[in-house]
């Protein structure tokens, strides 16, 4: 599915309408063209955006204050507004549609200019495209029916957002999200944060309980994570024994005020650890951090502070987080 662009997916039934424009003006204009949104913004450069929900929203007001029709739409709009670049994968599009939880991306080039909307039927219509590959390829000779399905099925796996025995975001959805995340704090000057997790003495865990009791373990720091975290935070399985937990819009001491708090939660689990000198299943942290004032480059910047982080809190004894 990476050789699936946004921009082979966009509808390009869409355009911008100015910040000034009245309420009651874009209602008409919704209206007019059957759309389920409309963006808003400034010489064709997304702002923000209004959709059907909003605008419901906006007229159930306008019961008692009917003077809000001509109030400029600026006022309603959802802001910032969420967005792809054209040249992003149908993959991309799906690991921000689930996790920014929205139902349109507006769709831009490389100087921000909108250029189409992408919605959630777009990507079931893209991923359905695969399936109905199949017949066809039953059509063809066995060798190359053989690659086809193969690759079709390859493309379907693509897809997977989740690590299958803890039941968190992938590696691969991780760093997608991350990338998305890094490039809007960047455009509108946003913190966020991250936690990387390392369980204490995994090891000597599995060495002594055994690797079936190794899975469990991690389940149960994960499914302890997923329900502690805030809804918008989100949590993927960064590799082995290691987790990743983005803290969306929050800043260093905020990240590592909840890192520690989930430290001493998944520590009052009381879960056994014999091979640990604590006794229990713990696990250390680092923070990293993203800052209007100290920018970095890459969100790969930051989970390497991150990962700086972790080693010194597992050198100064674990069960513990440093930023």
């Amino acid at each position: 599915m990476e050789q699936i662009q946004a921009e082979d997916l966009m509808s390009m039934q869409t355009f911008c309408l100015p910040l000034n424009t009245p309420l009651v003006s874009v209602a008409q204009t919704m209206a007019e063209k059957k759309f389920s949104c409309m963006v808003i913004g400034e010489k064709n450069i997304p702002t923000g955006i209004v959709t059907e929900r909003d605008l419901a929203r906006a007229l159930l007001k306008t019961q008692h204050q009917t003077d809000l029709l001509q109030q400029p739409v600026s006022r309603f709009m959802s802001s910032p507004v969420i967005r792809l670049n054209r040249y992003d994968s149908l993959y991309d599009a799906v690991v921000v549609l689930q996790t920014q939880k929205v139902r349109h991306l507006p769709v831009v080039d490389d100087q921000d200019q909108l250029v189409g909307m992408v919605t959630q039927s777009d990507l079931s219509n893209a991923h359905f495209k695969v399936i109905e590959m199949q017949p066809q390829i039953v059509e063809q000779n066995i060798a190359a029916k053989t690659e086809l399905l193969l690759k079709a099925n390859k493309e379907l796996q693509a897809l997977t957002l989740e690590d299958h025995l803890m039941q968190i975001g992938n590696r691969r959805a991780m760093e997608a999200d991350l990338q998305h995340t890094h490039s809007a704090s960047v455009r509108y000057q946003r913190n966020y944060s991250i936690a990387l997790f390392d369980i204490d003495f995994f090891k000597r865990y599995n060495d002594y309980y055994g690797h079936a009791q190794g899975d469990r373990a991690l389940r149960i720091v994960a499914d302890y994570l997923k329900k502690t975290i805030r809804s918008s935070d989100r949590l993927y399985r960064y590799g082995g024994e290691e987790l990743l937990l983005l803290f969306p819009e929050t800043d260093c001491e905020g990240a590592r005020l909840a890192t520690q708090r989930l430290l001493g939660g998944l520590a009052a689990l009381e879960e056994p650890h014999e091979k640990s000198p604590i006794g229990l299943l713990t696990a250390s942290a680092g923070i990293g951090c993203f800052t209007a004032t100290e920018p970095k480059d890459s969100w790969k910047d930051v989970v390497e502070v991150a990962d700086k982080a972790l080693y010194q809190a597992k050198s100064a004894g674990r069960n513990q987080v440093k930023a």
